[in-house]
């Protein structure tokens, strides 16, 4: 849904892009949080629902934005942001 601004619990406002793309019987869903940069990758069959990827991915990205993943190592973010 273009143009769609998922709400983040507790953090008011956020823009969310997401980016769905199909392998194979495979469907790669990446949400990335507009303001952070930070993105979150999940997987799902490619015939399940997209308002059901799009929701699964979105409460990746709140958990991850939320830090619950702490206990999980810091990834290593190579590069720049440009």
């Amino acid at each position: 849904m273009p143009g769609a601004r998922p709400r983040v619990s507790g953090e008011g406002e956020r823009e969310v892009i997401f980016e769905i793309t199909r392998v194979g019987d495979v469907q790669r869903v990446a949400a990335v949080d507009v303001a952070t940069g930070i993105e979150v990758v999940v997987q799902a069959p490619a015939h399940a629902a997209l308002a059901d990827v799009r929701a699964l991915a979105l409460r990746k990205l709140e958990r991850v934005l939320k830090g619950e993943d702490a206990g999980a190592p810091a990834p290593q973010r190579p590069g720049k942001l440009v």
